[in-house]
């Protein structure tokens, strides 16, 4: 990497992991970065820092940077929510010399989602979609994630929200229970408090001290073990070892189903529901059964409409760095 030719940086900020890399400018492909780096956030103080080391001894001239981040953006800052961490675009700016556009991460996953091909999809239910209708995204991972599409100016328009952490509402009495529990141990439980990689643990927890659900021995052990529960959960019932774990992710399925249901309805999301996020990829062999679509649908008047929407899983594990990418090309063409 040297000579004239100038580059993007893009980047993917998580609760969990910080992604960057470097694209040629013009002329990359969003998809092929020339070079990539993965990051464990937590290891590190602020995103300047990561940036620095990504960038140590690149001889690079940036153009601009486009940064997905797990938090809301306000005038070009953000309190990561997972995170410790505040971003401020302007002081990235100066750390790396280029401008900094920094966006929702589900701001650009929907970015992704507008250019995306069959090829990086799971289709779930085909579903009847209208021509340029609204497409929605919700994406469980380390927290949950929601954003929508919508059809202006000859092309999809992306907008990331903070609708992970809207009240949760139970749909049964089982998920009352769950949402009584939940209230004794925290001021506000949010959907991302049942609907994600922090929310299966939650679950498991509500289970196992109900008396649902015993906890077998060998579980526990293992829990001792690592210091995030929830990958454990979700393999031990994907390999069916446990009747906790099982019911676990059935109850988690359950909810989002339903969650997906609501912000299909909010958006009227004729054009698609998309599940992004680490944890659909997942589960996908879950969300083929029955339950799934039935509480994406179980909205009384209208899961007729409802059931008319496609539902589609994205597979590709890079949709955020790829939408921020997309978006950083863009805004070099609008320059």
């Amino acid at each position: 990497m040297a000579g004239d030719t100038s580059y993007i940086l893009a980047g993917d900020i998580g609760g969990t992991k910080t992604e960057l890399a470097l694209y040629p400018a013009p002329g990359g492909d969003a998809r092929a970065p020339e070079t990539r780096e993965r990051f464990a956030s937590q290891e590190f103080a602020s995103l300047e820092e990561i940036a620095g080391k990504f960038l140590a001894g690149k001889d690079v001239r940036l153009a601009r940077a486009c940064i997905g981040v797990a938090g809301p953006v306000v005038e070009g800052r953000s309190r990561i929510t997972n995170l410790p961490w505040l971003i401020d675009g302007g002081s990235l700016a100066a750390m790396i010399g280029a401008p900094v556009h920094l966006v929702n991460d589900m701001d650009a996953i929907a970015h992704a989602v507008a250019h995306i091909d069959s090829s990086d999809l799971a289709t779930v239910l085909p579903g009847s979609p209208v021509e340029r209708g609204a497409r929605a995204i919700i994406a469980p991972g380390t927290g949950l994630g929601e954003g929508f599409l919508v059809w202006a100016e000859g092309r999809y328009q992306p907008y990331g929200t903070e609708g992970g952490h809207t009240d949760f509402a139970p749909r049964d009495k089982q998920q009352m229970s769950l949402l009584a529990y939940l209230q004794d141990r925290f001021d506000h439980v949010s959907y991302e408090r049942v609907c994600s990689g922090m929310g299966l643990p939650n679950i498991y927890a509500f289970l196992r001290d109900s008396g649902r659900y015993s906890e077998p021995g060998w579980l526990r052990e293992a829990f001792a073990k690592v210091e995030d529960r929830t990958p454990l959960i979700v393999q031990t019932a994907l390999d069916g070892k446990a009747d906790i774990c099982t019911a676990t992710l059935e109850m988690f399925v359950a909810i989002l189903g339903s969650e997906a249901g609501n912000l299909a309805l909010k958006v009227l999301a004729t054009g698609g529901v998309y599940l992004a996020g680490g944890i659909p990829r997942r589960i996908l062999p879950w969300l083929q059964k029955p339950g799934f679509h039935k509480s994406f649908v179980n909205k009384g008047r209208f899961a007729e409409i409802l059931s008319r929407i496609p539902l589609h899983v994205v597979l590709n594990p890079d949709a955020a760095l790829i939408g921020a990418a997309w978006q950083a090309f863009e805004v070099g063409l609008l320059e």
